[in-house]
């Protein structure tokens, strides 16, 4: 990636995002756990989800060890995931699959567009699905219990 492109990506709204999930640690006592991991570049997103009896999420832990990009998608994730319901979620993660290859528009979830610039490095794009994979894999373990 040349020096041009990677300032384009990196760019200090990004970096900050990636920074605030420090304020979103995951914590053992989230009733729902879930991993994914990129086949490409093998990052890691964990995440905890607690729900409230109608299915919306309540409170959510994230911990990420990623890119920056995968950080700053993960923290884009926690700004718009709560009071979601788990169909939200599922939607979002299908909907930002099409839009990260250009086959449908950006999803309506809060900050999405400061990854615009991500939809030229295919070779992020693994690590931006990673925090919809993980909720869906948490949620699944809540489907399996229920």
């Amino acid at each position: 990636m040349s020096s041009t492109a990677s300032a384009r990506l990196y760019t200090p709204e990004l970096l900050a995002l990636a920074v605030e999930l420090a304020n979103v640690p995951l914590h053992p006592g989230l009733a729902l756990h879930g991993e994914a991991r990129s086949r490409s570049c093998g990052s890691v997103v964990t995440v905890g989800l607690d729900l409230a009896p109608d299915g919306t999420i309540i409170a959510l832990g994230l911990r990420a060890t990623t890119c920056a990009v995968g950080q700053a998608a993960a923290a884009i994730f926690v700004k718009g995931a709560s009071g979601k319901e788990v169909a939200a979620i599922r939607q979002t993660r299908a909907d930002l699959e099409k839009w990260l290859y250009r086959q449908g528009p950006r999803p309506d979830w809060p900050c999405l567009a400061a990854l615009d610039a991500a939809l030229d490095h295919p070779g992020r794009h693994g690590a931006i699905m990673l925090p919809w994979r993980a909720a869906e894999a948490a949620l699944c373990n809540h489907d399996a219990a229920s």
